[in-house]
């Protein structure tokens, strides 16, 4: 059973751990997430993954890392982080991701993102380009417009 909650200060080694286990993801300075949405994917008393976004305007997020642990990986985790934080907020989201990274941007596909744009060497250590991918999806204005039947 995995639960989904939002990281707490105790998380920090855990989600650090990841990121080191995880090269292919960003690797940001932990302590900062905290100052972002980061959800925590717990497997019994063990992190699994980690996922933070951030506003950017009004109805547009971007995701800025998501991760699962090499032994949890393949069991759905990135998933249930992807749709707990897009069901919680329904927005256009954004994200980056290493061109070579053939997995995560099947993955991301999967979710409904598309490539929108490439960033020229985004990425460091090693140097690469970025591809921006985008997910639509529905504002909550038009979203509660449609459950009234008015669009």
């Amino acid at each position: 059973m995995i639960g989904i909650r939002a990281a707490t200060e105790r998380d920090l080694p855990a989600i650090e751990d990841i990121q080191q286990a995880s090269p292919e993801a960003a690797q940001w300075a932990v302590a900062d997430y905290l100052h972002h949405d980061c959800l925590v994917a717990e497997a019994g008393a063990e992190i699994a993954g980690f996922l933070v976004c951030r506003n950017v305007a009004e109805d547009e997020r971007e995701i800025l890392n998501l991760a699962v642990h090499p032994r949890f990986r393949r069991q759905k985790i990135g998933r249930l982080l992807l749709e707990a934080v897009c069901n919680r907020n329904p927005a256009n989201y954004f994200l980056e991701v290493r061109a070579s990274n053939k997995v995560a941007r099947a993955f991301y596909g999967v979710m409904g993102f598309t490539d929108v744009g490439i960033r020229s060497q985004y990425y460091e250590n090693p140097p690469e380009s970025g591809i921006v991918m985008k997910r639509s999806s529905c504002y909550r204005h038009k979203c509660q417009e449609t459950a009234r039947g008015q669009v």
